[in-house]
């Protein structure tokens, strides 16, 4: 037995040792990272919460057909289709999980296969030139003793799920946000139809009140003031339609098309208002894919101080090569011609300036900011809930108020007609009640339309819709 096979037996053993203590190497639990204390119920509500762990990966429901309009069921489901934010964002995830195949990839051994012909003279003998041509297969293998290879890994799959979180709030968003433009719209719509309603009344009362002047029973200031009420009121109504161009021209960004080709006629309000019922579960927060997203963020960084800190530690590489190599290339792939060999090295860093210490601290410092981020996430979820559920409450209560005020305004407008056409009072007195009228209408419209808002952004809030949620 020649002593290069003698080294080789020698050799495996020891090789053999390696990978073993390499893949026995477990890694580090990680450690649970203190969230801002959790509140024992909403303030807004009876529901309870418990610890929270993500779970953004639930359904989040259908949650716009709960209004019931088959249009804003169409918009919806085309804008997640072509918005381009959605878009944008599968890119990233797509792009994160490629990076993380190609971490996890350095695991795993690596074989190669080379071909070469090299001449050579005066470098090792003193005879004439020499042509040697090789063929064969390398191998190479990092053992990850102390779990370098693994955090990294870890901290990349973490980062596509993070991604991937990420994705679903996009889509959450872009589902709200389309809800909120044409809910908007709908309510310009109505609020567009009642002035210029009320343009028509006015224009009525001024041709009844020129006909009065030109007999002689009043003044020409009546016709002015009443004239000036048609005028301002039409200009009101322009205002809006400019609005509701703005809003039209949003909802093509959103469902992906061009402004200057999309249009959305005007139509009646036909959304019902979706009932929150009360006590909320806890559950349903876990969904919020913000947090996920910030929480995976955290976990990842903290994946990444071990990674530095594994710097420090020594490293194994096994290599290995086979083939055949020859000067005579008939003989190349003679028996005779083969050639191997297989080789360890251990490396472990001594002085560096100061280099991977810098990093242990950079890693260690975007690890703070990531749980910083995530205990804000976290926080602003909590305010966003609260925020929705005391604005529903509220709401509710001034639609209340709200619809008294415009059933007082409109009979004291029917009176004041009655008392305008037997000249009991003059029509200054008529013009305030049909403004009061029309200002408390529209104060009305608007509270719905807030109530409206306010359900979708509740929706944002919980990740998704409340229903079926934490079942």
């Amino acid at each position: 037995m020649n002593k290069s096979m003698q080294f080789a037996q020698r050799l495996l053993p020891l090789v053999a040792a390696l990978v073993i203590a390499g893949c026995a190497t477990p890694l580090p639990p990680v450690e649970d990272r203190l969230l801002p204390a959790t509140p024992a119920a909403f303030k807004e509500t009876d529901g309870r919460w418990a610890q929270a762990r993500p779970a953004d990966a639930q359904p989040r429901g259908e949650w716009w057909k709960s209004f019931g309009d088959a249009e804003l069921d169409r918009w919806v489901a085309q804008a997640a289709e072509q918005n381009t934010s959605i878009q944008q964002a599968a890119a990233r995830l797509q792009q994160a999980r490629a990076l993380a195949r190609q971490t996890d990839s350095a695991r795993s051994p690596q074989v190669g296969a080379q071909a070469g012909v090299s001449r050579q003279a005066g470098l090792t003998n003193n005879g004439p030139a020499n042509t040697v041509a090789s063929v064969g297969l390398n191998l190479q293998y990092e053992v990850d003793l102390f779990g370098r290879l693994s955090r990294a890994s870890q901290a990349a799959e973490l980062d596509a799920q993070s991604r991937a979180a990420l994705l679903q709030s996009a889509r959450l968003l872009v589902q709200a946000e389309t809800a909120q433009t044409y809910l908007a719209l709908r309510t310009l719509d109505e609020e567009r139809a009642l002035v210029r309603d009320t343009v028509a009344a006015y224009r009525d009362t001024l041709r009844l009140t020129e006909a009065r002047q030109q007999a002689g029973d009043i003044a020409e200031l009546d016709v002015v003031r009443v004239r000036a009420e048609v005028a301002a009121t039409e200009a009101e109504a322009l205002a809006l339609d400019q609005r509701r161009a703005t809003l039209e021209h949003a909802l093509a960004v959103l469902v992906g098309e061009p402004a200057s080709t999309f249009s959305l006629p005007p139509q009646g309000w036909t959304a019902a208002l979706p009932v929150v019922p009360p006590g909320v579960p806890s559950t349903v927060l876990q969904r919020r894919p913000d947090v996920a997203a910030a929480q995976r963020s955290m976990l990842a960084a903290q994946a990444r101080v071990g990674v530095a800190q594994a710097a420090w530690f020594p490293s194994v590489s096994l290599t290995g090569s086979a083939g055949q190599a020859s000067s005579d290339l008939g003989d190349l792939f003679k028996w005779s011609m083969r050639s191997w060999g297989v080789g360890a090295l251990l490396s472990m860093p001594l002085f560096d300036g100061g280099r991977r210490q810098a990093g242990i601290d950079s890693a260690r410092a975007e690890l703070d900011g990531a749980l910083a981020g995530y205990r804000e996430q976290v926080l602003v979820a909590f305010r966003d809930v609260e925020d929705q559920l005391a604005a529903l409450r509220l709401l509710a209560d001034q639609a209340e108020a709200q619809a008294r005020a415009v059933a007082s305004a409109s009979r004291a407008t029917a009176l004041s007609g009655t008392r305008w056409r037997n000249g009991y009072i003059s029509q200054l007195d008529l013009l305030d009640a049909q403004r009061t009228e029309l200002r408390n209408r529209r104060q009305a419209l608007q509270v719905r339309a807030a109530q409206y808002q306010a359900t979708v952004g509740l929706v944002r809030a919980l990740g998704g819709s409340w229903e079926g949620a934490g079942a």
